[in-house]
C-alpha cells in the first residue's frame, strides 16, 4: 500500500476534529490492511473533488468519501465566495430521500449561520427545482441540494447553486473550487449547531409559501390551457412513481391543482426510502424502475406512467399504446413538449418575439426542425443544465431580445420555465398531462402524436450507449478511450465515413476532407464528436456525475414511408453501437 495513502488514513484515524465514531471507522481499517487496503486505497488516494457541479460520493468516512465534514467544508468554499462577491446574505438549503441527506442539509446549514449567512431550510425533502425556485424567490445569494440524483443507494452529492438559482457555472465554480481547496486545515471551517443558528435567526424552515408560489408559476407559465385542463382532467388515467424520492407530495399536489383528479401513486414507492428497496436503480431512464407503475397501466387500462427520480428533477414516460407499453426516450418526450409549445402559442398567438431553446449539444436536432419552422432560434450548449441557465442569465444581461420557451437534454430533463433554473421534474410532468390530455381529446396517444411530429419533420432516431467502470482503474480505461477516439485513424465508423470531428476540449472543429478547422465557441469540456457523411452524428463523453462513458447515436432518415425510415435508423444505429463496443473492449 501507498506510504502517503496510509499516512493519510492514519491522520484521519488520529484526528479529533472527528467525532471518535467516525474515527473508529477508518481505524477499523486499517487494523488489517491486507483485507481493506483497497478500500483504504479508494477512501485516500485524493481529497473528494469539488467538482464543477459540487460533490458526489460513496458515502463513509475519508478524503474520497461523502460525510458530513466534507459537506462542510464545501458549505465553507461557497460561503468564502459569497461573502467575497456579496458581503454576506442567504442561501437556501434542500435535500432529498437519501440516506443522511437531512442530516448534511442542516451541517450546511451550520456552517452557513457560523459565517454569517442566513440559511433556510426546507422543512420537508424537497426536488431540487424547488430549491432552484427559492433561491430566486428568498432573493438569496447561494443554494445547495443534497442530492446524488439516480445514482446507488450509496452514494449521495451536494449540489452548488449561484444567486441566480442554478448551478455555478464558470467563473463562479473555479472560486469556489479554490476556495475549497485552500481549506487545508478543518479548523478553518467554521461551523455552529442548528439549533444554535436557529436562536441567533441565522436559521430557519421554509413554510407554505414558497412551495404554494411554485404551484402558482405551473399553472401561469408552464400550462397553456388552463381551463381544458380542469374541465377534461379527469378523463386523462394518470399512474405515478415517485421511487422512493421527493417527488410525490408535489406532483399529486400539482396534479390535483390542474384537476388531473385520476392520478394514482404506486404506494410500494411513494414514501421516500435511501435505500430504494424497490428498484435496482432510482432512475427514471431504466424501464426496470417503472415496472410496477407500468403494470399497473396496463391491468387498470391507465393512459400514462410517469417516474421521477430521486431528486425531482428527471422525468421518465411510458404510454399506453393500444394494450402495449411505449417507452419514449429522453428526445422524443422533448420534442412532444416542444412541439406542442410552440404551436399552441402560435395558434393563440402567444409565441414572444425572438423565441429562444435551448439544449444540450448531444439533444436531437428535431428540435431544431420544429423550433425554426415556428420562426424561433435554437442554441447548443454542453450537456448539463447549468450551461442552459448560464446563457439565459447572460441574455438577460446582455438584453439580447432573445425571449425563452423551453430547453432540454435527452437524459430526461426539461426546463419548461425559467423561474426555476434547473431541470424539473414536476412541471414537466404537469406539461405532459396536458399534451396528453389534448391529442387523447383528439382520440390520439403520445405514441400517434410523436408520428405526426415524424411526418411533418422526418424521422430522427437517437440511441444511448453508456458503459461503466469503477473506481481507479475504471477511470483510466475511460481515459483511454476517449485517447484512442481522439487519435481516431481511420476514415470510416462502421461503414460510415467521417467527414468532420469535434474535440469540445481543444475547442477545435476539424473538416477531414478540407483539412481546415475553426473554433468552437464553448466552454472546454472533454467531449468528442464524428459527423459522417450521411449527415448522422456520434458523440461521446465521460459522465461527470458517474463512472461510466457516454456514447450518443443521432440517425435521421428523410425517404421512404415511416415505417421504412424507422426501420433503417435501426439497423444503422445498431452497427455503430456493435463497433463502439469492439473499440471498448480493446482500450
Amino acid at each position: 500500500m501507498d506510504q502517503k495513502i496510509l499516512d493519510r488514513a492514519q491522520a484521519w484515524g488520529r484526528n479529533t476534529y472527528f467525532s471518535e465514531t467516525d474515527r473508529s471507522e477508518i481505524t477499523q481499517l486499517l487494523n488489517d490492511l491486507t483485507k481493506n487496503g483497497a478500500e483504504l486505497n479508494e477512501r485516500f488516494y485524493r481529497d473528494l473533488e469539488f467538482g464543477t457541479g459540487g460533490l458526489r460520493a460513496p458515502m463513509g468516512m475519508g478524503q474520497n468519501r461523502m460525510n458530513k465534514y466534507n459537506v462542510r467544508r464545501a458549505t465553507q468554499a461557497l460561503a468564502n465566495t459569497i461573502i467575497k462577491h456579496f458581503g454576506g446574505g442567504s442561501a437556501v438549503i434542500s435535500y432529498d430521500s437519501r440516506n443522511s441527506s437531512k442530516d448534511f442539509a442542516l451541517e450546511a446549514a451550520g456552517v452557513f449561520a457560523a459565517n454569517g449567512i442566513k440559511a433556510y431550510v426546507f422543512n420537508a425533502l424537497t426536488p431540487t427545482p424547488m430549491l432552484s425556485f427559492a433561491v430566486r424567490h428568498y432573493k438569496a445569494q447561494g443554494g445547495i441540494m443534497i442530492t446524488a440524483s439516480h445514482n446507488p443507494p450509496i452514494y449521495n452529492g451536494y449540489k452548488a447553486f449561484w444567486n441566480d438559482g442554478a448551478q455555478v457555472v464558470p467563473p463562479m465554480d473555479k472560486e469556489i473550487i479554490d476556495a475549497y481547496n485552500g481549506l487545508t486545515d478543518w479548523n478553518m471551517v467554521k461551523y455552529m449547531g442548528f439549533e444554535e443558528a436557529q436562536k441567533k435567526n441565522l436559521a430557519q424552515w421554509t413554510d407554505t409559501e414558497v412551495d404554494n408560489a411554485f404551484y402558482k408559476v405551473i399553472e401561469e407559465k408552464v400550462i397553456q390551457d388552463l381551463d381544458m385542463c380542469k374541465k377534461h382532467g379527469s378523463e386523462l388515467s394518470i399512474v405515478y412513481t415517485a421511487l422512493h424520492g421527493t417527488g410525490q407530495v408535489p406532483c399529486v399536489e400539482t396534479a390535483k391543482r390542474l384537476g388531473f383528479s385520476k392520478f394514482y401513486s404506486i404506494p410500494e414507492q411513494a414514501q421516500p426510502d435511501g435505500n430504494f428497496p424497490t428498484v435496482k436503480s432510482p432512475n427514471p431512464e431504466d424501464p426496470k424502475a417503472l415496472a410496477m407503475a407500468v403494470d399497473y397501466m396496463l391491468k387498470n387500462n391507465g393512459d400514462i406512467v410517469y417516474g421521477t427520480d430521486p431528486d425531482g428533477d428527471r422525468l421518465g414516460l411510458v404510454v399506453n399504446d393500444h394494450g402495449k407499453p411505449a417507452y419514449l426516450n429522453g428526445n422524443q418526450i422533448g420534442a412532444l413538449m416542444l412541439y406542442y409549445l410552440f404551436k399552441t402559442k402560435a395558434d393563440k398567438k402567444t409565441l414572444p418575439a425572438n423565441p429562444l431553446v435551448l439544449k444540450s449539444i448531444v439533444t436531437s436536432p428535431i428540435q431544431n426542425a420544429i423550433v425554426e419552422h415556428f420562426g424561433g432560434k435554437v442554441e447548443d450548449t454542453l450537456t448539463g443544465f447549468k450551461w442552459m441557465a448560464a446563457r439565459i442569465r447572460e441574455h438577460e444581461e446582455q438584453k439580447t431580445g432573445q425571449n425563452f420557451v423551453f430547453a432540454s437534454e435527452e437524459s430526461f430533463g426539461y426546463m419548461p420555465h425559467k423561474e426555476s433554473r434547473d431541470k424539473d421534474g414536476v412541471s414537466s410532468m404537469a406539461l405532459m398531462s396536458e399534451i396528453a390530455l389534448h391529442f387523447k381529446l383528439k382520440q390520439m396517444n403520445l405514441v400517434e402524436a410523436l408520428d405526426e411530429i415524424y411526418e411533418k419533420f422526418g424521422f430522427f432516431h437517437e440511441s444511448l450507449l453508456s458503459r461503466d467502470y469503477e473506481g481507479i482503474e475504471g477511470g483510466k480505461k475511460i481515459a483511454r478511450i476517449m485517447e484512442h477516439f481522439r487519435k481516431y485513424p481511420e476514415s470510416h465508423f462502421a461503414s460510415e465515413e467521417i467527414v468532420a470531428k469535434e474535440d469540445y476540449e481543444t475547442s477545435v472543429f476539424t473538416d477531414l476532407k478540407s483539412k481546415n478547422t475553426r473554433f468552437i465557441a464553448l466552454p472546454k469540456s472533454n467531449v468528442l464528436s464524428f459527423t459522417f457523411a450521411s449527415g448522422n452524428r456520434v458523440f461521446l463523453r465521460p459522465s461527470g456525475t458517474e463512472p461510466k462513458i457516454k456514447f450518443y447515436t443521432m440517425v435521421r432518415e428523410t425517404e421512404g414511408s415511416l415505417m421504412e425510415k424507422k426501420a433503417s435508423a435501426l439497423k444503422k444505429v445498431k452497427l455503430i453501437e456493435e463497433r463502439i463496443a469492439e473499440v471498448c473492449e480493446k482500450a
